[in-house]
């Protein structure tokens, strides 16, 4: 895994993670932090006279509450101890990383924008925005234990958190499926405008960046979006050599989708997230996750990009 999707931060890096105690108490705080945000927007939800969204809510904190468990039995397996809880918990157990992850995920809070919302029916904004909520923390989630992974000290302390990234990352594909599910309910009749397979999806976002790179004048910029073109690239040879299969996501792409960077780089990942889903072959599904795990890396890329060329929004 890489960590392009890394969002950047004042002051530095934190301290490297030393024991699996430090790991575990961060995992089990930031889903207890999960379940804490969702209750109340259940319970806002529930104020507000919208009990579907409300229910939406509640099972996204049933969702947290049986990841917390899990976090919960590996910790207990692994290290012989259940892990510490909450905030002050985890703040004295793994006071560097604790640190760490609430700069992450304020910094990565920073990088979010409302880009897809406008391409949603406005009926549906409120619960797309709802879902979407979920979508953000499961991806901030995700490029945080890659981070963790990358500056840990250990081997077994690496798996760990790749493992947890790997976890975070189908939460991912739930969610943004869940998310879909909302769109189509209400927009079922979508009709594709052109015949798009995901080879030609990845050029033409290749092209995009083409398109804007020489535009940027930070040259650390233009190296990581040359570097998300140059993975499209690949990728786009990769599967026109050796195709992953269809999804019926291609038969609903519509113009405005592919013509700026970040819904291209969307529509990419949830291709990806439903083959990793429902590929034929165990081979093709992880390949495809590998494909997921790049695009949220480029979707990174781009908003960093769109924050500092665009004032008005994400291109």
């Amino acid at each position: 895994m890489g960590n392009r999707c890394v969002p950047k931060l004042k002051g530095g890096s934190f301290g490297s993670v030393e024991t699996m105690e430090e790991l575990f108490a961060v995992a089990a705080a930031m889903e207890r932090e999960a379940i804490a945000g969702y209750s109340q927007l259940a319970q806002h939800m529930r104020d507000e006279n919208q009990p579907e969204l409300a229910a939406t809510f509640e099972h996204l904190v049933a969702e947290e509450t049986r990841h917390l468990n899990d976090v919960s039995h590996l910790a207990l397996q692994i290290t012989g101890k259940t892990p510490a809880f909450d905030d002050k918990g985890a703040a004295a157990v793994a006071p560097e990383l604790f640190a760490f992850y609430r700069a992450f995920s304020a910094a990565a809070r920073n990088d979010e924008d409302d880009d897809d919302a406008a391409t949603v029916a406005p009926e549906l904004v409120t619960s797309y925005r709802a879902l979407s909520t979920a979508v953000h923390n499961e991806e901030r989630a995700f490029a945080f234990w890659t981070y963790v992974a990358a500056g840990s000290t250990s081997r077994e302390l690496c798996d760990a958190a790749e493992q947890m990234a790997r976890e975070e990352l189908q939460h991912v594909a739930t969610l943004r499926r869940e998310r879909r599910r909302a769109f189509h309910r209400q927009r079922a009749s979508l009709l594709a405008t052109t015949n798009w397979t995901l080879a030609s999806l990845e050029q033409q976002f290749a092209n995009l960046v083409d398109g804007v790179v020489s535009e940027l004048e930070s040259s650390e910029m233009r190296e990581s979006l040359i570097g998300c073109a140059a993975e499209a690239r690949t990728r786009a040879g990769q599967l026109r050599e050796t195709p992953l299969g269809n999804t019926p996501l291609l038969n609903h792409v519509q113009g405005l989708m592919t013509a700026r960077l970040r819904p291209i780089c969307e529509l990419l990942l949830d291709c990806y997230l439903d083959l990793g889903d429902h590929a034929s072959s165990e081979a093709a599904r992880a390949r495809a996750q590998v494909y997921a795990a790049q695009m949220l890396e480029c979707i990174s890329a781009v908003q960093e990009i769109a924050r500092s060329t665009s004032p008005g929004g994400a291109r």
